[in-house]
């Protein structure tokens, strides 16, 4: 499938919005939920001076935590020269600014911003599709490709060979897995059979392993249809992992 999708890399994202406002906000806010920013406003004060591959390192580990970055910390680093002359094939780097970017997506849809929104949309698919041109079985990069097409309200076949390979390329990473839940329920009705099967494997899975907080999360957020599915999923696990399960969703609640 990779090599199926190689011409794709090189595709332009779907219509821009001045010409077409087609975003999904909740599917948006999914997207957003990969990176989980808590408003936690770390600084980097010498990304534009040396030493720029540990930085995007550290960066890289603080948001896949599920830390956070200020708006204006954010912009500032992608606006630098060390951003700006990263290697496709430095993939801490390109996380980092991909992780980085997502917010900025979601900042502008929010203040209305069409032309930002565009602009930071545009950018974020080009630099997925740069990094995937380098390191094709890079599962977050695909997954960063589904959540955009997905924001976009694009539900078709091609979407979902984009989720696909996020699965081929990462299937039983917990960091991955984790991220991929949030973006997967929501669609989950739009998505073919198998691949129905495999969200609701994954989602059960994640609970079987103690991994509770994203299942919940996403659960609470599904359709009250889609939620009787993941209620039957978790039935059929064993009582002490549906009571972590039913707590971390009454935490949500709260």
């Amino acid at each position: 499938m990779i090599q199926r999708l190689s011409d794709w890399r090189h595709d332009t994202l779907p219509s821009p919005f001045k010409k077409r406002f087609s975003i999904r906000p909740f599917a948006l806010q999914s997207l957003t939920a990969v990176v989980g920013c808590l408003g936690i406003a770390w600084g980097v004060s010498n990304i534009a001076r040396g030493e720029a591959a540990d930085d995007f390192r550290d960066i890289e580990t603080r948001v896949l935590q599920f830390e956070g970055f200020s708006q204006a910390t954010e912009t500032r680093v992608l606006a630098s020269t060390a951003a700006q002359d990263v290697s496709a094939c430095d993939n801490h780097a390109q996380h980092a600014l991909l992780l980085m970017e997502i917010p900025l997506v979601d900042a502008a849809l929010r203040s209305g911003a069409l032309d930002a929104l565009n602009q930071r949309t545009t950018s974020l698919g080009a630099r997925a599709k740069q990094a995937l041109s380098c390191t094709p079985r890079d599962s977050l990069v695909w997954l960063v490709l589904f959540g955009l097409q997905t924001a976009h309200g694009v539900l078709d076949a091609h979407t979902f060979e984009l989720l696909a390979m996020s699965y081929q390329t990462a299937p039983n990473e917990a960091w991955i897995a984790v991220r991929r839940i949030l973006l997967a329920v929501p669609v989950i009705r739009s998505a073919p059979g198998p691949m129905q099967e495999t969200i609701l494997t994954e989602f059960q899975n994640l609970i079987t392993n103690g991994y509770v907080d994203m299942p919940a999360r996403a659960y609470r957020n599904a359709s009250e249809t889609v939620r009787k599915e993941l209620q039957a999923r978790v039935e059929q696990l064993d009582t002490r992992r549906q009571k972590s399960f039913a707590d971390a969703v009454q935490k949500l609640r709260s």
